[in-house]
């Protein structure tokens, strides 16, 4: 039986792990592969007992999967980086052998660099995927993390670079990274080194939005008290890379639009970020809701939105990024109002007819596209009919994710 290590830079108690990380560990196991996962958990004492994490190694034991944890460290991130990567490393290396390991998965540059690191110093020689996902020095950069040109920005694009060569496979979000880092395996699937190259988008568990997009919708509005009004939903964070500002003048335009306009916003930041900027766009408290709610509980919420936004900050490395909100967005049926300059988004977007995508933030704009959208919907039905293909044919967990991993990890295999 083959064996992989997933490595991850994440706590197993955080979303991205509960949504991305493990349903996509599921669909590998489908091919018969042996799966342990390494995790890094935020605060390992404080939060996590003795006993919890063998009720978590038990359930995911059941679920085919060998859970390992290591703390996470934070402060004085530089040098709390480097530590927690050599010590991962020396784990690694010790799973190599006790495991017989075959693959060592990296999930974007941290966790790959702690599996590289671990087969210089293990005898076993597993193969090594870089799963870059975004580009990650890029990111830092235009966040304003790290000055462009630094020493840090310098050191991860060396990183990087040692990091592209030591690889034996690559998953990118997004056809236009493939273009970026290896245009010639549009046509073949492999890069110059004959090494193979997977697309692979965020994707979701469709089955859970379509449950949800054929629920009643009433019953959710009517839990919601929202009666017959216009919703648009906004899943996501504020701040940094996602416009809050720039969306709050979206729904500023929508209630001058509609008066019965509802603002439906699910989100783990602070809602006064957004309460405020609403009420001085035009809505009373009794127009929208802004709410906590858990990645479970998402595909209910969205079930009584009418459309659904998704805005974020366009620059260079955001051509790598796959936001999983659209995914789900679409899984309920629902039309979004993109921005262009994200991933391939805009491509999608207008070849599936699945919503407006503006090229400006401006107000303007914004009342463009939603005439645009109303025009669109005056046929609901179809309309939803065609965003749930397009997340069928583009983010399906099993058949786009999964299918693609699997067909990795058997060329790895040889």
């Amino acid at each position: 039986m083959r064996c992989t290590l997933y490595i991850c830079y994440f706590g197993m108690r955080q979303p991205l792990v509960q949504t991305q990380v493990i349903p996509y560990l599921l669909e590998i196991a489908k091919d018969g592969i042996a799966i342990s996962l390494l995790t890094f958990e935020p605060e390992l004492k404080e939060k996590w007992t003795a006993g919890q994490i063998e009720i978590e190694r038990r359930k995911l034991a059941e679920m085919g999967i060998d859970w390992h944890c290591l703390p996470y460290h934070k402060r004085f991130s530089v040098i709390a980086t480097a530590y927690d990567i050599f010590r991962g490393a020396w784990f690694i290396r010790r799973m190599i052998g006790e495991k017989n390991i075959d693959i060592l998965h990296g999930r974007v540059h941290v966790p790959t660099l702690m599996g590289a690191i671990a087969r210089k110093l293990s005898k076993r020689k597993p193969k090594l995927l870089f799963d870059i996902r975004g580009f990650f020095p890029e990111e830092y950069t235009d966040a304003g993390v790290w000055p462009e040109g630094g020493v840090l920005y310098r050191s991860a694009k060396r990183i990087e670079k040692w990091l592209m060569k030591e690889a034996d496979g690559f998953v990118v979000l997004t056809e236009k990274a493939r273009e970026i880092l290896f245009p010639e395996s549009k046509q073949t699937g492999f890069d110059k080194l004959e090494r193979p190259v997977e697309v692979i988008p965020c994707c979701v568990d469709l089955k859970r939005f379509e449950i949800a997009a054929g629920d009643s919708r009433q019953d959710m509005r009517k839990k919601l008290d929202i009666g017959g009004r216009f919703v648009m939903v906004y899943v996501g964070s504020f701040g940094g890379w996602y416009l809050t500002e720039e969306m709050a003048d979206l729904y500023g335009e929508l209630k001058k639009k509609r008066n019965d306009a509802f603002a439906l916003v699910l989100t783990q930041s602070r809602p006064e970020l957004m309460e405020t900027l609403l009420l001085k766009r035009g809505y009373a408290n009794s127009d929208f809701l802004i709410k906590q709610v858990s990645p479970v509980e998402i595909p209910a919420y969205l079930r009584s939105a009418d459309a659904a936004i998704s805005f974020i900050k366009p620059c260079y490395s955001k051509q790598a990024s796959s936001p999983t909100k659209n995914a789900e967005y679409l899984g309920c049926g629902l039309p979004v109002i993109v921005n262009d300059g994200i991933g391939d988004t805009t491509e999608f977007t207008q070849a599936d007819q699945t919503g407006v995508v503006i090229e400006e933030f401006a107000n303007e704009a914004y009342a463009r596209a939603m005439d645009e959208l109303f025009e669109m919907m005056k046929d609901r039905e179809t309309l939803a009919e065609r965003c749930i293909v397009s997340a069928r044919k583009r983010f399906d967990l099993e058949g786009v994710g999964g299918r693609r991993y699997r067909r990795l990890y058997n060329g790895l295999s040889g």
